[in-house]
């Protein structure tokens, strides 16, 4: 990835040459055209004085003066086609790339980078690279190409003492230029980033909506926003008010050349050393001056602003994988899954969650974890996932080290539900076939009904096609958890997690779903089951159930087993069935 934005837009302009080249050839003939007009009209002028154009001679060179405008019409918007469309591949190649790495990152890179954050890198600043490689190319070089032309015309073409009198106040205003540029700078990276928490705020609001009404939090979470966004306003009026400030020295310096020029040019005239037509067209050439100054402004500014925003960007784009893929095996065919000696933590220097865990899972069998809160179970869910990396120990799966193992197979070997089931924002249909877009609708339909979800479906406005709104938000809790079972189930993969899957359905859907799950691993004894459960009814039909209390496992056994241990399951069972009874 380039250090700088000038290396990344002369790799880019390299990949697009010819797109940048045939701009810079019609911008060439528009600024050889708008040199040659104006002395086209300082000729005409002459020949007017001079008696040379009468009646319908004088429609040639008008004729002329028409055509090339005509031409320099079409010619703009030529590179505009020509060009914009090669500045937009950038910004969609950048898009891309951000969410390709994005992908192939570990749970730990998001514990520093939040969403707001990256959607304002995704948004805000990609568009500033894009203008950058787009508008600001096309700018600089139009406005240095009629510059030059311009310039060159002044001096050799007509009268190199009316040129250098002209050009006097140029030096001021370059000098203005450049300290404008180093605040117009620090003033779009204060806009960038103030942009980036305002988008970290609003996502932070919406995503949690729900828990923002109930706790009556909306004014204060509005008053947040509300500061986010006077702050970024506020940073982004400081950077217009210092683009503003190239505007007078572009006008402040054009007027003292105008001055000078009529001046000088007025001598030259009067000493029988310039033609009006001349003067005429000398000070047509200056007016095309106000575009290249203009220009240089607007340049800097987008410069600017881009190199702010890939300030931002770059580091993002330049992370390395930590989510590496160097597996080979493919694919996984038996759910057989062993745990040895298994130490993890959260990042280097973390305490440890997970304490030399040792399990085994057989495929056609069910094991249930349980265990107190924070004991470590969705840890070594994580662990299973590949989410994160053990320190000490191994895990394999069907005999292989999970390490070996292509992503990919692991991605189709194994279905996941979360405790938080993740809905997209589409129909119910889409959400269940997630895992395997071609199903057909009764393979959809027979998934929904083992989550005992289609009665439930059914009654909704319009079936499996109606639309559960952004994390599902139309949904109950159970719904969803509900919808991500049937996800998991419609995927075959062979085997399944249920991280506290059923904690927000009531004990008759339970069963159900249980009962279903039994009805799979009979059908398929090739699959396996690992059940995390706070609700150790959801235990019962396990073939070993492993109690992890702070890292450890602490009991382990078959329900009838624990219950004679009389340790912590014995415990924990007897309380949960008093408080159903009682409930």
């Amino acid at each position: 990835m380039p250090a700088s934005l000038g290396a990344l837009l002369r790799q880019f302009i390299g990949q697009h040459r010819g797109a940048y080249a045939a701009a810079a050839a019609m911008l060439l003939v528009i600024a050889l055209l708008q040199v040659w007009m104006p002395r086209h009209v300082g000729r005409v002028v002459d020949g007017l004085v001079a008696g040379q154009w009468q009646g319908a001679t004088l429609w040639q060179p008008l004729g002329l003066l028409l055509g090339a405008g005509l031409a320099v019409y079409g010619l703009r918007v030529g590179w505009r086609l020509v060009l914009f469309g090669a500045s937009f591949q950038l910004g969609q190649q950048l898009r891309v790339q951000l969410f390709e790495r994005l992908g192939r990152q570990a749970l730990a890179h998001f514990q520093v980078q939040r969403s707001g954050d990256l959607m304002a890198l995704a948004t805000n600043d990609v568009d500033a690279v894009e203008q950058a490689s787009g508008e600001a190319m096309l700018a600089g070089f139009d406005g240095t190409m009629t510059f030059v032309l311009v310039v060159l015309t002044m001096l050799v073409g007509i009268d190199w003492r009316l040129g250098l009198a002209a050009l006097l106040p140029f030096p001021f205003m370059a000098w203005a230029f450049w300290a404008i540029s180093e605040r117009v700078h620090t003033a779009w990276a204060e806009s960038l980033d103030h942009f980036s928490g305002m988008s970290r705020q609003a996502q932070q609001g919406l995503s949690n909506l729900r828990t923002v009404r109930a706790m009556g939090l909306a004014e204060q979470e509005a008053s947040a926003f509300r500061r986010w966004a006077d702050a970024a306003v506020q940073a982004s009026y400081r950077a217009q008010r210092w683009e503003a400030a190239y505007e007078p020295a572009v006008g402040l310096s054009l007027t003292l050349a105008t001055v000078l020029t009529l001046g000088v040019g007025g001598a030259l005239v009067a000493r029988g050393e310039l033609t009006v037509g001349q003067l005429t067209a000398f000070t047509m050439l200056l007016g095309h001056l106000i575009w290249p100054m203009f220009a240089a402004g607007w340049v800097l500014s987008l410069m600017e602003r881009g190199r702010a925003a890939w300030t931002r960007l770059a580091p993002v784009l330049r992370a390395p994988d930590t989510l590496e893929d160097l597996g080979t095996q493919s694919p996984v065919q038996r759910a057989r899954l062993r745990l040895r000696d298994v130490h993890l933590g959260y990042g280097p220097g973390a305490p440890e969650v997970l304490k030399g865990v040792s399990l085994e899972l057989q495929p056609g069998r069910m094991l249930a974890v349980v265990g107190p809160t924070g004991a470590g179970k969705t840890t070594l869910l994580r662990a299973l996932l590949r989410q994160w990396a053990p320190r000490q120990g191994a895990i394999e799966l069907d005999g292989v080290p999970l390490a070996d193992w292509r992503r990919e197979a692991l991605s189709q070997a194994v279905a996941w539900v979360p405790q938080e089931a993740f809905l997209f924002s589409a129909s119910v249909r889409d959400n269940i076939a997630l895992a395997r877009p071609t199903a057909s609708d009764d393979e959809v339909q027979a998934a929904a009904r083992w989550a005992a979800l289609h009665d439930d479906v059914l009654r909704l406005p319009q079936g499996y096609a109606t639309l559960v709104g952004e994390k599902g938000v139309s949904l109950s809790g159970g719904q969803r958890q509900r919808v991500a079972i049937a996800r998991a189930l419609l995927s075959q993969a062979p085997l399944l997690l249920l991280d506290d899957a059923l904690s927000a359905v009531d004990t008759g859907t339970e069963a159900h779903i249980l009962g279903a799950l039994r009805q799979m691993r009979l059908a398929r004894p090739e699959c396996a089951l690992l059940v995390v459960t706070h609700r150790l009814s959801a235990a019962l039909e396990a073939d070993e159930i492993v109690v992890l209390r702070d890292g450890r496992i602490t009991e382990r056994g078959t329900h009838a087993a624990l219950l004679a241990l009389n340790g912590w399951y014995a415990t924990q069972w007897r309380y949960q069935q008093l408080e159903a009874s009682l409930a």
